[in-house]
Order: structure tokens, then sequence, then C-alpha cells
């Protein structure tokens, strides 16, 4: 069941729609971690624009997106050779 919520980011409301509790949650967290990095980029970079560190945050956060994509395919290529191991050790065992 889809649900009104309203999140802030830097200063500034959203209202938005959540599809499940489950999703709600996560914009919820999304938010809170966009606002802390922001107040960090404020303690550490002064004088920047809002829109400089925005950029920062999303620069930062699609950087370990990318990061864990790579990871992510690193295992699935494991568990492939993994799987071809298990499957030639099993096929072995049988005869």
């Amino acid at each position: 069941m889809e649900q009104s919520i309203t999140i802030r980011i830097a200063g500034q409301d959203y209202p938005l729609k959540a599809k499940t509790p489950e999703m709600e949650e996560l914009m919820r967290t999304a938010a809170e971690n966009i606002n802390q990095k922001l107040a960090a980029y404020d303690a550490k970079i002064r004088g920047r624009s809002l829109s400089d560190k925005l950029t920062f945050v999303s620069l930062n956060e699609t950087v370990a997106r990318l990061q864990l994509e790579k990871k992510l395919k690193d295992l699935e290529e494991k568990v492939s050779v993994l799987h071809r191991v298990t499957e030639s050790y099993l096929d072995k065992t049988e005869k």
C-alpha cells in the first residue's frame, strides 16, 4: 500500500510516496545519511554553496555504489567458479 511521506533534506521538505514500509524506512534513512554528510561538509568546507556540498555528497555516494557493484560482480564470478567446481566434483563422485 502506497503511503505519503515527507522527508527533509538540507532544510527542505519533500513530499514523496513510499510503496512499502521497507521503502519508507530506506527513504528516511537515506535522507538522514544525506543530512549527516552535508553537516560534515559544512564543518569541513565552509563557504561552499549548498549545491557544491550536494554535488560532493552525490559524487561520494555514486563512487560507493560503483565500488559495491564491482564487488558484487566479483563475488558473482567467484560463486560461478565455485558452482562449476562443485558440479565437477559431484559429477566425479557419482561415477
